[in-house]
């Protein structure tokens, strides 16, 4: 499992699933808090060992799509900390 904080390019991250499948690795997934996905990453993402790649629609895809993405709302965190910011509540306990 790789987990970085934004994949633009895909270059580090395809990089990253050749090295654990060269090392013997069976299955390769990652996730990103931010899908840039600019230039090649979708082609490189998609010649590449990683099966899935999970990322939070904190940027919006604009039609860069694959089988290989799937995206998840980060919608439901963001209402709950603007709820708590309105009511003076601790918003850090979100991430706790």
């Amino acid at each position: 499992l790789i987990i970085d904080d934004l994949v633009d390019t895909g270059g580090t991250l395809v990089k990253a699933a050749q090295a654990l499948k060269d090392a013997g690795a069976v299955r390769v997934l990652a996730a990103a808090a931010h899908g840039v996905l600019a230039g090649p990453a979708l082609e490189r993402l998609n010649a590449s060992p990683v099966e899935e790649l999970v990322v939070t629609n904190s940027i919006p895809l604009n039609g860069k799509t694959s089988e290989r993405i799937k995206v998840l709302s980060v919608a439901p965190l963001l209402g709950e900390a603007v709820r708590r910011i309105h009511e003076e509540q601790s918003i850090s306990e979100l991430f706790i």
